[in-house]
């Protein structure tokens, strides 16, 4: 039953963000009860990224369909969480490590390298399914499958 309606509730809002040239990066149910909450992270592939005023346009949308269709069972509701990634915005798919090709990011691993679990240097590009990854002065290539969490960092500007 959960497993439907949070297909459900994937298709509504990758209809309602895709109308306004917005990616979809998460759709997620959490907790239960009284403390439901729908979590949706907006993404868009421009400088700047998604604005205040798209997310509520989301929201609207959303809601509209979801109250229309009742499909959250319960009488105790819940709360619509509408947002874009953020500025230490994780890293999950291939295309992220491209994207974001020259950023500050940090690397948890699934296993040690050496004794480091934990990476952080530049994003220097993606291939094969390996991120490149330059600290200091290496390169160090690392596969995909064996970061278990990674994002970028926030680089306070020089001057």
């Amino acid at each position: 039953m959960r497993e439907a309606i949070l297909g459900r509730l994937k298709e509504i809002v990758e209809q309602a963000a895709t109308s306004l040239g917005l990616e979809v990066m998460q759709v997620e149910m959490v907790g239960g009860g009284k403390h439901r909450l729908l979590r949706i992270t907006l993404d868009k592939d421009v400088e700047g990224g998604v604005s205040l005023d798209e997310c509520e346009k989301v929201s609207h949308q959303v809601s509209a369909v979801l109250d229309a269709e009742d499909l959250i069972p319960g009488e105790d509701g819940y709360q619509l969480e509408v947002g874009s990634p953020g500025i230490e915005r994780a890293l999950v798919t291939a295309r992220d490590y491209t994207r974001f090709t020259g950023q500050l990011a940090k690397l948890v691993l699934r296993e040690p390298i050496g004794k480091q679990k934990t990476l952080v240097g530049r994003l220097a590009g993606f291939a094969d399914g390996v991120v490149q990854l330059t600290m200091e002065r290496e390169t160090l290539g690392v596969p995909l499958d064996q970061i278990s969490k990674a994002n970028l960092k926030f680089e306070w500007p020089k001057g």
